[in-house]
């Protein structure tokens, strides 16, 4: 199969290449788009042939749940059922943009889209090439990020083309992802509000508008074999070629603790990564340090990571060490992806 690549302008896409995309969707077929948080590996959420599709072109399991993809607010009504107060006022302060939230399905939504659950996940878009898009293909769109299953998600449609050339049929290119991390997921469908992946839109910025917010235990553990209700839940995701532990500590402990192993594998005929904050970057004399952001810019560590774990992979590295980023306002979103992507390998010291 044969992969086109479409480059639009972000701030005035050409709505004839936008029908065409579309048509490819309405057929049936895969088509990559930009959004504000990663690209988006998009099919008919409501074809579940579509789905299927979408599923073989990642690798994914079938058990992980698609996004659907909406561009008017009145069409989640189209797919959901029982929108609780609190999912009213979400959508309110937060659409469009990078929140996805989780809603009982109507009958409409085939299970192949919802991993046989009976709850659809729901994300309105800010970006305006999505928004366009999604209309030009009829309204509903499924798309999880547009990576192989288990790798860095894409932030740019070179990293689209790398992973799924010669797999699906079309990729928007909308140039760099804004955010760069996968959105923040809430499950609205329970009583009291569930956090299921963090993201930019943080648990404070939620709790200012509905209160009480819960975080799903499955945050902060390693996977489990419980059925996951959003995608990065249960399965390894984000990860470089290369094995990756995130080392936490005192700054300093840190630093000297990454050198101690560089030092020790470089010994043993082994080629070391070394990912960290610009601040601390130059304190590393041996190994292929690459700089991820600067500790006083989170947004910057956010939008880089996807990108410098690829890098990675460029490289001849075999082992990757990161500094740990748990900070105030999206570390803990920074987190959760560098801890899939690590297997939960950490060292503490």
């Amino acid at each position: 199969m044969e992969t086109k690549v479409i480059k639009l302008d972000y701030a005035s896409p050409d709505p004839k290449l936008l029908g065409e995309a579309g048509a490819v969707l309405r057929r049936g077929g895969l088509v990559a788009f930009p959004t504000e948080t990663v690209y988006g590996l998009g099919g008919d959420a409501l074809n579940p042939q579509a789905s299927r599709k979408i599923y073989e072109a990642k690798g994914r399991p079938s058990d992980n749940p698609l996004i659907v993809h909406i561009a008017r607010k009145r069409d989640v009504y189209e797919i959901a059922r029982d929108i609780s107060p609190q999912g009213e006022k979400l959508m309110e302060a937060f659409w469009p943009g990078p929140l996805t939230l989780i809603f009982q399905k109507k009958d409409r939504v085939p299970p192949e889209t919802t991993g046989g659950l009976s709850t659809v996940a729901v994300r309105m878009p800010r970006d305006p090439i999505a928004a366009a898009f999604i209309q030009a293909s009829g309204g509903f769109v499924a798309a999880p990020s547009a990576n192989v299953s288990g790798r860095p998600s894409t932030t740019t449609a070179d990293h689209v083309l790398e992973d799924l050339k010669g797999r699906i049929e079309m990729i928007l290119d909308g140039g760099q992802a804004v955010i760069g991390l996968e959105s923040t997921i809430v499950d609205v469908s329970v009583e009291t509000p569930v956090i299921l992946r963090p993201g930019v839109i943080t648990r404070e910025m939620l709790e200012a508008v509905v209160g009480e917010i819960s975080v799903d235990p499955a945050l902060i553990q390693p996977d489990s074999d419980k059925k996951p209700k959003a995608p990065g839940m249960k399965y390894r995701h984000y990860a470089p070629r290369a094995e990756l532990t995130i080392v936490e500590g005192s700054p300093e402990a840190v630093v000297r603790e990454i050198n101690r192993l560089t030092e020790k594998w470089e010994a043993q005929g082994e080629k070391v990564g070394i990912l960290a904050a610009y601040e601390s970057a130059d304190k590393y004399p041996r190994g292929l340090v690459k700089g991820v952001g600067s500790r006083r810019q989170e947004a910057e560590i956010a939008t880089h990571l996807y990108q410098v774990l690829r890098e990675f992979d460029e490289t001849e590295v075999t082992r990757i060490y990161s500094e740990s980023f748990a900070d105030a306002r999206i570390g803990a979103a920074i987190m959760n992806r560098l801890l899939k992507a690590a297997g939960h390998r950490v060292i503490q010291v």
